[in-house]
């Protein structure tokens, strides 16, 4: 077992929590959600199932979690959907970027996590974790992160919340996917 400090959790939404088919056993939720950034309104999908076991992690205060995501400027409007309470925000750009534009912030929230005092990180982005090499290794060095890349159109799956969980225990994770599956060791 590792420090239990509870970890900070950097949330993307789209391809993680809003996904074409969130499965969690039975139909998606749906709502259109208005960006006033974008001047238009999104249609949203995810699993009610997955909504409510990050509620629950976040009010048995096992995990931090803060958004990381294109929608943190509206990011009120995703808490009143999903009666999330008042998460942190990890960034903070004035305009904010878009797509692949926003990664290289997205890294720096992680890095910043890894920088706070015996904090640990859980990371969970469809496309903005850096693929396996030395920016990766940077992150997952002496078993303090774990990242999780759903597939954007499934999102988080029941797995993906078992291993975040697990983490949040303190127990030691693999910090990469492969082919849609984890492999993991727990020491």
């Amino acid at each position: 077992m590792i420090d239990v400090e509870k970890p900070v959790w950097l949330l993307d939404v789209d391809g993680v929590l809003n996904t074409v088919r969130p499965g969690w056993g039975g139909p998606p939720k749906r709502a259109l959600v208005w960006s006033g950034a974008d001047n238009t309104s999104y249609l949203l999908r995810w699993g009610p199932a997955l909504i409510d076991r990050i509620r629950a992690l976040e009010a048995a205060e096992k995990v931090e979690i803060r958004w990381c995501t294109t929608w943190c400027p509206e990011a009120h409007r995703l808490e009143r959907l999903w009666r999330l309470p008042e998460l942190g925000r990890a960034l903070h750009a004035d305009p904010m970027p878009r797509g692949s534009d926003c990664w290289p912030l997205k890294q720096q929230a992680a890095r910043a996590v890894l920088a706070e005092e015996g904090r640990r990180l859980i990371w969970t982005d469809d496309d903005a974790l850096p693929p396996p090499g030395p920016q990766r290794e940077e992150l997952t060095a002496r078993g303090r992160a774990l990242l999780i890349a759903p597939k954007p159109l499934r999102g988080l799956q029941p797995a993906d919340l078992d291993l975040i969980e697990k983490f949040a225990e303190g127990r030691r994770m693999p910090t990469h996917r492969v082919a849609g599956k984890h492999r993991h060791t727990v020491d």
